[in-house]
């Protein structure tokens, strides 16, 4: 696999302390990227870099893109947009709930694009990567605020893709199934019925978004086979819901 579009670049990559995030730092850092680690909490964050060779810099990721930049010396060639929050519940979720996911999932996205798009457009060239999930192309039983939020994401992605790839912006949109992180455990039973089965490793996500930077593709999809759902989704939607919705009464049915 060619990986010389990430050597000796500078990468930040948000939500670093275990799990996806962990696992990309590593490889980023294997493949020769100088690369800085963000988290909230600030001991998780210095041990995520230990284990990987990364720069720590800690606090909300919406916040941390000049310290980030500064610890890279002055350049962020890559924004892995990689925190999130799982959110489960309903329509009926608290509106803390539905907030912190729009902002976590969404808004942390947009403001660091904010910050970060002047610069890559003034010298030609950036990428944004953005962990997005299945969930963002097509929905997650039980978990409202998270599937919601989480399309906004993929549509944000996208919005960047096609408004600047022809100012040198290359954008890829993450979007596993089930990866067995603590994410996972946190979507309960709903996780345990839809996506465990086919649960893949984190290092197994960071071997995708390799490929695909090699690639030159927006959707990266870990799990190959949700490409075949995304389309039967786009061909007959009245089909795909309806499946949808027995899974929803697999899941009733099972108390949840």
């Amino acid at each position: 696999m060619d990986t010389s579009a990430v050597q000796g670049t500078g990468i930040v990559v948000t939500g670093a302390a275990g799990g996806i995030g962990a696992a990309l730092a590593e490889r980023f850092v294997r493949e020769g990227a100088r690369v800085v680690v963000n988290d909230l909490d600030e001991a998780r964050t210095r041990e995520a870099a230990e284990r990987t060779g990364a720069t720590p810099v800690w606090g909300d990721a919406s916040t941390v893109v000049e310290a980030a930049r500064d610890a890279l010396g002055g350049t962020v060639d890559t924004w892995c947009a990689n925190a999130g929050l799982t959110s489960p519940g309903a329509e009926d979720a608290e509106e803390e709930i539905w907030a912190a996911a729009w902002d976590v999932n969404v808004m942390a996205h947009v403001r660091a694009a904010r910050a970060l798009l002047p610069g890559w457009l003034e010298r030609g060239h950036g990428r944004f990567v953005s962990t997005v999930s299945a969930a963002g192309l097509l929905t997650m039983i039980g978990a409202a605020p998270y599937s919601v939020s989480k399309h906004g994401a993929h549509a944000f992605a996208e919005w960047l893709s096609l408004t600047y790839r022809h100012r040198g912006l290359k954008v890829h949109a993450i979007c596993p199934q089930g990866v067995r992180t603590d994410m996972l455990t946190a979507a309960g039973s709903a996780g345990e019925l839809v996506l465990a089965p086919s649960a893949i490793d984190p290092e197994d996500v960071a071997d995708a978004l390799l490929a695909g930077i090699a690639e030159d593709r927006f959707l990266i999809l870990p799990h190959p086979e949700v490409a075949g759902y995304y389309a039967a989704r786009a061909k007959d939607p009245e089909r795909w819901l309806g499946s949808m919705n027995h899974l929803q009464q697999t899941w009733e049915g099972a108390g949840r």
